[in-house]
């Protein structure tokens, strides 16, 4: 009696992270996936879009509604508190939380390479809610160019707290009280339908944050 071939084996989920997959992974558990169903891809943020364009990934996690021209981004299934990221002995790294106005009195970081303007415009304003220019001076590339540059000078960095998680010793991050926590989606192409194991996931991601 001839055997019965092999089970097809399911590929994992790509899903797109930038820094760290840790928020993406209480996402996938949020959602009720084992993590072995997925696979995080780290995505360069001066070409935040170009591996999921390319076939390289199933969906990306994508902050602000800032899914780009061309995607999908589904409803929001976390949020994500505001933060600076400064070096330890930093005159703001004692803080228990900071106003973003006091940041401006230090250099941030410009919009990387093809990152969309507009959604970077809400990650680091160019100004504070008061008209007060936010001074975006230094180049923002890899989360380890980031961090050297910080270390080694008073830089700021406006960004979130889920990367309490991932920051290497020597970086605090101190929460930012006035702004409001950034919505969390995730992004797919807007013209390729996703298949039916990556459809029930991403409904699975939406239902979690609704309960």
């Amino acid at each position: 009696m001839p055997k019965a071939p092999p089970p097809t084996a399911v590929r994992p989920f790509r899903i797109g992270v930038h820094g760290s997959p840790h928020q993406a992974r209480q996402i996938v558990a949020a959602a009720g996936y084992e993590d072995e169903r997925v696979s995080y891809v780290p995505y360069d943020v001066r070409e935040p879009f170009r591996l999921l364009r390319a076939g390289g990934l199933d969906v990306m996690l994508v902050k602000l509604g800032g899914g780009g021209t061309g995607n999908a981004t589904g409803r929001t299934v976390v949020l994500d508190g505001r933060a600076v990221l400064v070096r330890t002995g930093h005159p703001l790294a004692g803080h228990e939380s900071i106003s973003v106005e006091d940041l401006t009195a230090y250099d941030a970081f410009r919009c990387p390479g093809d990152f969309p303007a507009y959604v970077w415009d809400q990650v680091v304003p160019p100004r504070t809610p008061r008209g007060v220019p936010i001074r975006r001076i230094h180049p923002m590339g890899s989360v380890a160019g980031m961090v050297a540059i910080l270390g080694g000078s008073d830089a700021v960095h406006l960004s979130f707290r889920s990367l309490e998680a991932v920051v290497p010793p020597g970086i605090r991050v101190v929460p930012v009280r006035d702004l409001p926590p950034a919505p969390v989606s995730l992004a797919r192409l807007r013209n390729t339908p996703p298949p039916p194991e990556l459809a029930a996931f991403l409904a699975a991601a939406e239902r979690s944050a609704a309960r």
